[in-house]
């Protein structure tokens, strides 16, 4: 920051959830305190972290930070010089206000702004002028990450998982904007800003994470650097050249404000991550089901005609989804008298019944109507973002002319969350949820289709301040109206498309308005798993693609992709042509009915990822380097990922495909076909047939997947449907899995530990059940009632269960010894007791 700022500068709030600790000292016990001096002289200063192999030099002149781990220096900041400040300044004397100005008529205006060269103080943009009113104030400071040149995050882009050089001038943008239909292979800034850049290389991941909510630009250079490793002596120092990636992040406004994540495994830095901004809020149980929009079902028939598809067709889905048209001139809180006059029947006597849950859109903007009640309480209270005269800033968005609501005021969002009362939101019910739209903010006549940056805020503070954070607090507002609707109760599900660092505590995001074509399915994969690593597990993309209608083949494939994604929806576009599941062939229908069913048979698995997703941070969706950040041929594979630490997915995105190739990574490890259950062969990259039935899903020697056994309408139609566990063989013949259960809506899990986590272990042909968590309370009467173990080597003579505080019993088998899979059959093993099966 400056010393003695001219005025005080932007430092984001709300973001960080507690003061950080130095993360790399934790397993010392120690903190920043326990940094102890080595060496100090005029002009450096050598700090060292309990031990000497972790070490940080700070020289003066010229200023620079570097990181020595063991005599090699990891990452150093300003070694090329570009720390920049521009230092805020009262406005030159000589210059008029603009109101000033259209007071007296000044006919000599444009004269007076030509002697006060006045382009630092007012940028135009065609009729719209951006008045800064204490001149220019970019930041910017650049980071050198040595012997790393594989480099990732900062989403939100539509580009490739491994991040690009920007020496062509084409730098990466963090500026969260309403982007219809967005190019692909492209570095502009599209719906949300994560500063978060990731580093990687055989043996240590690093992170930076620069924590500022203004427009934002990075550059990135990779080049060959010569590195020296430092020792106690000139004389035995030794010199090699080793890759090296500068990062040079430029804000336009605030204070630089960097945090440094050390790792140095993957995992550890999303800990560390996580420790500053969060964990994924842990989701309801049925939002991790099937989500049917678009914009828009026309009426409440509409509604249940599509709901009784579903059915009709044997297709599980658990919400559906309401855009705008539902509400009353979208005027959100309200409904659509003549299409939607009695949404609380539509809710109860319609999806209640089955389970079902219903989402509806608000938007931040707000329609200018006096007689619109939440209108007229906002303009009463002052509750609308103003423009730099100190009215409303008004904008033309969905409903014309409209005012946005000042998020960024905690005044606004507590009332904005009593807006979600059932006496305040007539026709909702609590099966009623939330999607935050439009919320970058969109302003269809503004510069960029977003808010002027002169706009004024909460505290005065102008928009280019806290542009990146406006939907994030939207989305903070609506979780915690939600959630004060139940009382503080349930958990809340809200979708938003505008998102920042630490929107993964508020629910999920999607990656916007996306086109029917190949190339958008193909671009989701790097989009999503970049989203993930950046703190954000629950994230998707629009299943079929919102813009244009998919062709069977592509609409077949994405929903085959989608089912195995964290957030899994279809949506379209007004313009589309209808796209309910059933509406493209019965062959078609069939392969997506059983995209969508194996989707449901895998919540266990996935509800057990987000457990630890809200847990310690690891995200549910994750690139293969995550698992393998050793072996160099992953770093750069992007067309296929973990789901989780088990199931390895290739999803096909391009037409008419009849084989991929798929790279098994590990060479100690074994791979098996997820559905036919036999052995892969080989180590790297592997030619797999495909058909249109399926794309390529395969599991992990070493591991325990949880299933369920058959597939309900909805999730919570599925609650008491036993579990199957899927046993996964490693080298070593040994395989563990987790499952986790709670009641799936309500914060019990969190307040009263009504909770289960058991932990399953396959070791010497013994297969056991444990309690993973003590601390635990929550019971169920559900079973195990099958267990597929893949790689047994021979069929055994007997197997038996012994049950705590039971008596041996026998268990019925079959082995198929062309695929070396021992099937137990006709289990009844409760999930929640321990257990030991001995197979002899």
């Amino acid at each position: 920051n400056e010393k003695v700022p001219f005025k005080p500068r932007y430092e984001v709030p709300d973001v960080l959830i507690k003061e950080p600790v130095c993360l790399s000292c934790l397993h010392l016990g120690t903190n920043f305190q326990s940094l102890t001096v080595l060496q100090k002289d005029a002009d450096k200063l050598v700090l060292t972290c309990a031990d000497e192999d972790q070490q940080l030099h700070v020289t003066a002149n010229p200023f620079q930070i570097q990181f020595v781990c063991k005599g090699e220096i990891v990452w150093s900041t300003n070694s090329n010089g570009l720390l920049y400040f521009e230092h805020l300044q009262p406005a030159p004397q000589s210059r008029k206000s603009t109101s000033q100005e259209e007071k007296e008529g000044s006919a000599n205006s444009s004269k007076q702004e030509n002697q006060d060269d006045l382009g630092l103080w007012e940028e135009k943009f065609g009729k719209f002028s951006d008045i800064k009113a204490n001149g220019p104030s970019s930041i910017g400071l650049d980071f050198s990450l040595h012997g790393f040149e594989h480099v990732y995050g900062i989403p939100q882009h539509a580009e490739t998982l491994l991040l690009k050089n920007t020496s062509d001038g084409d730098v990466y943008r963090l500026y969260n904007l309403d982007v219809f239909g967005y190019k692909v292979h492209s570095k502009m800034g599209i719906y949300g800003a994560v500063p978060l850049l990731l580093a990687h290389k055989p043996g240590r991941t690093a992170g930076i994470f620069w924590l500022n909510s203004s427009e934002t630009l990075v550059e990135i250079a990779t080049k060959a650097a010569m590195e020296v490793l430092s020792s106690r002596t000139p004389e035995t120092s030794k010199q090699r050249v080793l890759p090296q990636t500068d990062v040079r992040w430029m804000s336009e406004s605030g204070i630089i404000d960097t945090f440094i994540l050390m790792g140095p495994q993957p995992f550890d830095i999303f800990k560390q991550y996580a420790e500053l901004t969060g964990t994924q809020a842990l989701p309801p149980l049925f939002s991790l089901g099937y989500h049917q929009c678009r914009w828009n079902y026309e009426d409440e028939d509409d509604v249940e005609g599509v709901d009784a598809g579903f059915d009709m067709h044997d297709i599980p889905y658990d919400v559906i989804w309401l855009d705008i048209e539902h509400t009353d001139g979208k005027r959100y809180f309200t409904w659509n008298k003549e299409k939607f006059g009695n949404p609380e029947r539509m809710q109860k006597q319609i999806l209640m019944k089955k389970k079902r849950k219903l989402v509806v859109i608000l938007d931040p903007h707000i329609k200018v109507d006096p007689l619109y009640t939440i209108y007229s309480q906002a303009k009463e209270r002052g509750y609308f973002v103003k423009d730099r005269k100190g009215k409303d800033f008004e904008g033309i968005c969905w409903p014309g002319l409209s005012s946005y609501l000042d998020f960024t005021n905690p005044e606004v969002r507590e009332w904005y969350a009593d807006q979600f009362a059932f006496s305040a939101y007539k026709g909702s019910s609590e099966i009623l949820f939330a999607w935050n739209d439009m919320n970058e903010p969109s302003v269809f006549r503004g510069v960029e289709l977003t808010m002027q940056k002169d706009a004024v805020h909460y505290g005065k503070w102008e928009h280019r301040e806290v542009h990146n954070l406006y939907g994030f607090y939207q989305q903070m507002a609506t979780a915690e109206g939600l959630i004060r609707r139940s009382g503080g109760l349930e958990r809340p599900f809200v979708l938003t498309r505008s998102f920042f660092a630490g929107s993964q505590k508020y629910g999920a995001v999607w990656t916007g308005d996306n086109k029917a074509k190949w190339q958008y399915l193909k671009i989701s994969v790097p989009m999503l798993l970049t989203i993930s690593m950046a703190g954000i597990s629950f994230c998707g993309a629009d299943v079929g693609g919102f813009i244009g209608n998919p062709e069977p083949e592509l609409l077949v494939r994405w929903y085959q992709a989608g089912a195995l994604q964290p957030f899994f929806r279809g949506h379209a576009n007004m313009n589309t042509k209808r796209r309910e599941p059933w509406l493209f062939g019965e062959e078609n229908t069939r392969i997506i009915r059983n995209a969508i069913k194996e989707r449901y048979s895998l919540l266990p698995y996935l509800y057990a990822l987000f457990y630890r997703a809200h847990k310690v941070a690891e995200p549910v969706m994750r690139p293969v380097w995550v698992e393998f950040p050793k072996e160099l041929e992953t770093f750069g594979i992007e067309d296929e990922y973990m789901l989780g630490n088990a199931l390895l997915v290739y999803p096909v995105t391009e037409p008419k495909v009849t084989a991929v190739n798929v790279f098994l990574p590990g060479p100690q490890e074994i791979w098996y076909d997820f559905r036919k259950f036999i052995r892969l062969e080989g180590h790297g990259t592997v030619k797999i047939p495909v058909t249109l039935n399926s794309i390529p899903v395969m599991q992990r020697g070493g591991t325990v997947i949880p299933l369920k056994t058959s597939v309900g309408k909805s999730t919570e139609l599925m609650v008491d449907v036993p579990y199957e566990l899927r046993v996964a063989l490693d080298t070593k013949e040994s395989a563990v899995g987790e499952l986790y259960l709670d009641d799936g809506h309500s914060f019990q899990y969190l307040h009263e530990k009504k909770f289960l986590l058991r932990k399953f272990t396959f070791h010497k042909n013994v297969f056991s059940s444990r309690c993973a968590d003590e601390n635990g309370q929550f019971h169920t009467k559900c079973v195990v009632e099958q267990i597929l173990i893949l790689g047994i080597k021979k069929q055994p003579s007997s197997v038996t269960a012994s049950i705590h505080d039971g008596k041996d019993q026998a268990v019925a088998f079959t082995y198929d010894a062309k695929i070396s899979v021992l099937t137990l059959q006709k289990l009844s093993l409760n999930v929640g007791i321990d257990w030991v099966l001995h197979i002899k």
